[in-house]
């Protein structure tokens, strides 16, 4: 696992709790030797693991589109690719990665995340993707997704498609057994 790409929110959220998240993640990205590929913003959830892994050594890679770029741009990336539109940068973040890990955000998040499951689902990838629940903000949404599963829209095996961590920790050796 050299690369992961992390889907998370542009905005911060209202509990520290993501921040801190986030830059423990980050953190521990650089000590594992885990590259971060990210939507290339500064700001939210995004600037913060970007941040700690450019803080404490690793290697980040942003990709963002030309309409994002003024607005939220990180101007302090080495490797930032700007492309035409959101369908772009969703293309080149799963090409350049080894894996996918969805961090607290919004439907952007959601967006990213649910795209790569269904590539997954439909056998396009075999890459490993986890879900870093923290402070159980995911909860209601991995409880749904049982119920999809429980309501037989998909099959009970496709849950098995991502894992859930509660930690920076858990998630990385989640990574470690599935690649």
């Amino acid at each position: 696992m050299k690369k992961v790409c992390v889907f998370c929110g542009a905005h911060p959220g209202d509990d520290p709790v993501y921040y801190d998240s986030a830059k423990s993640l980050g953190e521990s990205f650089t000590k594992e030797n885990i590259s971060l590929v990210y939507g290339g913003a500064s700001i939210g959830i995004m600037g913060e693991v970007a941040n700690a892994v450019l803080n404490s050594g690793g290697e980040v890679t942003g990709v963002i589109t030309e309409y994002l770029m003024p607005i939220e741009g990180h101007k302090g990336l080495k490797t930032l690719h700007v492309v035409k539109n959101m369908h772009e940068r969703k293309a080149m973040m799963y090409e350049l990665s080894d894996g996918f890990a969805m961090l607290p955000g919004g439907i952007g998040t959601l967006d990213e995340f649910f795209e790569i499951l269904t590539w997954a689902q439909l056998k396009f990838h075999t890459k490993p993707i986890g879900i870093l629940n923290t402070a159980n903000y995911y909860n209601k949404l991995i409880h749904f997704l049982h119920h999809i599963a429980d309501e037989n829209f998909m099959r009970r095996d496709q849950l098995d498609l991502f894992f859930v961590a509660d930690t920076p920790h858990k998630l990385i050796e989640g990574f470690k057994e599935r690649f």
